[in-house]
């Protein structure tokens, strides 16, 4: 690797570097059931940044999980949140209870106080923003940094793609640091981002194949199999009640989560629940129909949450050189530019 290419990326994140604590200003994607202890731990000893995908863990699990995770490694990581947890004010106080250095909370706009809740036994806050006016807010609330996530990524995803995020944001706010997420699978276009004003990237998608993953086999032959126009979103059926779309592989569970939603959307149509119940419970679908494809390796009927990045995967590897390649290749770029 040149050395003068890799000072220069040094430059390029350093900002990113120096709010994580690590070598590489790479954010490992919190994806549940899949971005537990051995992953996490992984991407954080290699240089990268590991998240904990709390999911829908209960504050004892997640205790479990960070000590497990401590275990493994020295490192820094963070621990993601989902906001519209019933126990995200308990949730926060076992990150407490370990010292967790960075909170990612995700999954809706966080309120201020839990915002503060967080800051105030001094972790660092990450807030997901899906547009300009979101992420003034989410600053003036005391998020410490943002991750703009692309409609490109795998799971629950915005509206827009990553490519325009980038261009609306990263011009704009310059008060904390901007990870891009959703669709970057290459160094180059981790560079490209950079070049732009990120202060670095996340990915989740190519750390599935990972050899430290945890997920099943058939899960990981299903992304190496796949290509990038096999990651599809799902549809709301009623715009009365919205709810967040899930890129994923197509398969009979895509359809089962259709008739899943008409269920639900019926209850509370009739009454029989309130709209955040409705939307837990659609919450709980697809936290069993992953865990069915991510641990029993049920790709039929499971959710294979992908980006549509999955179409660079293609092939199981240690996460050491999953970041290897990405730096290589934003590198080269840079040693091209120098020799021209």
């Amino acid at each position: 690797m040149n050395e003068a290419a890799k000072q220069k990326l040094d430059k390029l994140w350093a900002r990113g570097r120096d709010f994580l604590g690590c070598e590489y200003a790479i954010l490992g994607g919190a994806m549940s059931w899949v971005s537990e202890r051995n992953l996490v731990s992984a991407l954080s000893n290699a240089g990268g940044f590991g998240v904990i995908a709390c999911g829908s863990m209960s504050p004892d699990l997640l205790s479990e999980e960070i000590a497990a995770t401590k275990a493994l490694t020295d490192k820094p990581f963070g621990v993601n949140l989902i906001t519209m947890h019933p126990d995200l004010e308990k949730l926060i106080d076992v990150c407490k209870d370990h010292d967790v250095s960075h909170v990612v909370l995700a999954g809706g706009l966080p309120s201020g106080a839990s915002i503060k809740q967080v800051k105030d036994f001094g972790a660092k806050v990450i807030c997901f923003s899906p547009a300009l006016v979101l992420a003034k807010r989410l600053i003036r609330n005391g998020a410490d940094a943002l991750v703009i996530e692309g409609a490109e990524a795998g799971g629950h995803i915005g509206p827009v793609v990553t490519s325009v995020l980038a261009q609306e944001i990263l011009p704009e706010i310059k008060d904390v640091p901007i990870f891009v997420a959703g669709g970057i699978g290459r160094g180059e276009a981790m560079l490209s981002y950079l070049e732009m004003g990120a202060a670095g990237v996340q990915l989740g998608t190519r750390f599935v194949c990972a050899t430290e993953c945890i997920a099943h086999e058939n899960f990981k032959k299903a992304f190496i199999r796949a290509g990038a126009k096999d990651a599809m979103t799902t549809l709301q059926i009623d715009p009365n009640f919205p709810v967040i779309p899930v890129r994923a592989l197509n398969n009979k569970g895509t359809q089962e989560f259709m008739a899943t939603q008409r269920r639900v959307i019926e209850k509370f149509n009739n009454g029989e629940l309130e709209k955040h119940a409705a939307q837990l419970e659609i919450e709980h679908f697809w936290a069993g129909a992953l865990r069915k494809a991510v641990i029993d390796g049920d790709v039929e009927y499971g959710s294979v949450m992908a980006g549509q990045s999955v179409g660079m995967v293609k092939k199981e590897q240690p996460v050491a050189e999953i970041l290897e390649e990405l730096v290589e290749q934003a590198c080269e770029v840079l040693t091209t530019r120098q020799s021209a």
